[in-house]
């Protein structure tokens, strides 16, 4: 067959071995038993009669199946079993899935269950099995073509709720390179970087998480297994100054240092703790106190886990053309910002690329997209042999150099040498050195790139250097900038506070495949001539009114019911009428949050979403529903002008 696709539960991941692909999930046990008969459900005469009962404080479930009711259980211990080790049809007493039910397991269960519903303690266990279903190490589906192997594709980890939806999903992609449904991204196979697809990974995510199937999972929430997988360079000087570290499909990444708590006394306005618990867990006012400070004077960010791919050959240009939306044909030492498309004209990637040759072409993109944009550039290249790729993402470190003291800082740090061979110090100056622009510099004798960009908007750059140079490279410029008052600055600040103050998006928030450039506002004045996957869509989404645009939105009342201030999280939030309703666009979109966070800078707290064009006006009031309240919103901008520094005189003067 040309295209084969593996929808087989638990034993999908056998079946993909036989290929040679890998399908990151494992079989677990769900206890569930059949209990009855029950006279008041017999009574009702019908399969269903009662609704479903979800019991979060216990992890369990009860649902009627005619005169019985069925309970099924995520608080026992987490059971696994190796897809080999499935029994077959022949050794099965009932079938391969439906195991014996361990009865120590079940035991605490079947009592919390009949403290809920008396009648249960009447009847008997008709039926009872440990079944099996499938866990993956992030609790999501693995769908899409597998990376390993060319047309074989994954509909794996599929429950039965999930999966009508996900069959039409599946046939869409395969069918039109991109499913007309939703963004697949944190369901697509590819996600997965190597370390995760191991079956100690495996094991250990999937332990963590079994008993929070039912649990009330943080926006934020980090994982406790399977950490310092990946650690940068820098990481030993990080955790001496405090740092709290996030996990990044691996990378251990400073979010915010206690180092820098002190600073919450300068700018203690902008550093209050939030009342509640909930909006103050995995969140600290020491990021807006490193915001304002990098603001200021100077701030270095850990970005190794950026991840970066070289391409290299006769036919690089003529690749990356094709593959991106903006023109990459700049200079030799230019660069350029370009989204990815899917052939329907929505985001497939968001990335920036360096042109350190002629034929050679450096691509960086996020933590989290590195699976997802490595296959996507992978799938598309030319077998002739004209194009080369090379992941450097474990060769290079990273580090983020911004603020008002960063030229002064870099001018310290750099060196070169000149026609004579003799080392003198580098000039970083706008006009020697313009925004955008790459250069080769030496930094303590350390051989590093420096390119001027900023995610954050502030002048600066990010400086990438061979990973045994890291530490010596962190040192250096942290010794350079201390006169000038350098501070580690944690993700907060660089993906949080930073990014929304200046309205930058994000791949896998405001940047889908349900959304085109022009609804997110990055269209450019004009389209490249040379073709490029989804420029068909894309310029008649060029041609039409848009559907829905993406505005900056402020919070003008932080203020519940309780009379504690609320700081919505960013996790989907829906975006509202001042009469409540629900704001949905011509192609059936809901308006929702798709980043919050505080604004230090203006005082503000911003959140990100996507209205249509009559709700799309700025001064317009709305609503925002967090915890089953609603608080007042204004629209602050539409489309791309950020509300800080809106010329971005700061980054490029």
């Amino acid at each position: 067959a040309e295209y084969v696709v593996i929808a087989c539960g638990v034993w999908s991941p056998r079946i993909a071995e036989m290929a040679g692909a890998n399908i990151p999930l494992t079989p677990a046990v769900h206890q569930m038993a059949d209990v009855g008969p029950i006279d008041i459900l017999q009574q009702s005469n019908a399969e269903v009669a009662y609704p479903i009962i979800r019991d979060m404080d216990t992890f369990c479930y009860e649902r009627q199946t005619a005169g019985s009711m069925e309970v099924g259980s995520y608080a026992h211990r987490p059971i696994f079993m190796h897809p080999n080790d499935i029994p077959s049809n022949e050794e099965s007493a009932l079938s391969p899935t439906e195991l014996p039910l361990t009865q120590d397991d079940f035991d605490p269960q079947m009592e919390q269950a009949i403290e809920l519903m008396e009648m249960l303690g009447d009847a008997e266990i008709k039926y009872a099995i440990n079944g099996l279903l499938s866990l993956t190490p992030d609790a999501m589906p693995v769908l899409g073509e597998t990376p390993e192997v060319k047309n074989l594709w994954s509909a794996a980890a599929v429950w039965i709720k999930e999966g009508p939806g996900i069959a039409q999903l599946v046939a869409e992609w395969m069918t039109y390179g991109y499913p007309h449904l939703c963004d697949p991204h944190s369901s697509d196979i590819s996600r997965f970087y190597p370390h995760e697809k191991t079956e100690h990974h495996i094991y250990a995510r999937c332990a963590e998480h079994f008993n929070k199937t039912y649990g009330i999972v943080h926006p934020r929430e980090q994982w406790a297994s399977q950490r310092n997988m990946r650690r940068s360079p820098f990481y030993a000087r990080e955790e001496a100054l405090g740092a709290t570290f996030f996990d990044a499909r691996g990378w251990e990444r400073p979010q915010w240092f206690a180092s820098n708590a002190k600073l919450m006394d300068k700018f203690k306005d902008a550093c209050q703790p939030r009342e509640h618990e909930w909006d103050a867990r995995w969140w600290s006012p020491i990021s807006n106190a490193e915001h304002l400070q990098m603001r200021e004077s100077v701030g270095m960010v850990d970005l190794t886990a950026f991840n970066e791919f070289d391409f290299t050959g006769p036919g690089a240009l003529g690749f990356l053309q094709y593959m991106c939306v903006n023109n990459v044909d700049v200079k030799v030492g230019g660069s350029v910002y370009t989204p990815l498309l899917t052939p329907g004209g929505g985001f497939r990637g968001d990335l920036t690329i360096m042109r350190l040759g002629e034929q050679h072409f450096r691509v960086i993109t996020g933590a989290f997209d590195g699976g997802r944009d490595k296959y996507w550039f992978t799938r598309h290249m030319p077998t002739d042999g004209s194009v080369t790729f090379t992941d450097m993402s474990s060769s290079l470190c990273t580090i983020g150099v911004w603020g008002p003291n960063a030229e002064k800082t870099m001018a310290k740090a750099t060196q070169n040498i000149d026609a004579e061979g003799k080392l003198v110090a580098y000039d970083v100056s706008q006009a020697n050195f313009p925004y955008g622009s790459v250069r080769e510099v030496l930094i303590d004798g350390v051989p590093c790139w420096m390119f001027r960009i900023s995610y954050v908007g502030e002048n600066g750059w990010e400086v990438y250097t061979k990973m045994e140079h890291g530490l010596r490279l962190w040192d250096s410029i942290a010794e350079a900038g201390k006169e000038f008052g350098i501070i580690p600055v944690g993700m907060g600040v660089y993906a949080v506070t930073g990014r929304i103050e200046k309205g930058y998006r994000l791949m896998g928030a405001e940047l889908e495949s349900e959304y085109n450039p022009v609804e997110a506002g990055l269209a450019r004045p004009k389209v490249k001539s040379a073709d490029f996957i989804g420029k068909a869509e894309y310029l008649k989404a060029r041609d039409e009114k848009p559907a829905a645009i993406m505005c900056t939105l402020e919070v003008l009342d932080h203020t519940s019911k309780s009379g504690i201030k609320r700081f919505p999280t960013g996790g989907n939030e829906p975006i509202l009428t001042k009469d409540g309703e629900r704001i949905v666009d011509a192609k059936g979109r809901v308006s929702r949050v798709t980043t919050a966070g505080a604004a230090p800078s203006l005082g503000k707290y911003l959140l990100l979403a996507y209205l249509t064009p009559e709700h799309a006006v700025e001064g317009n009031e709305l609503r925002v529903m967090y915890m089953n309240e609603l608080f007042p919103v204004r629209v602050a901008r539409v489309g791309s002008q950020p509300l800080f520094d809106p010329t971005d005189a700061r980054m490029k003067s």
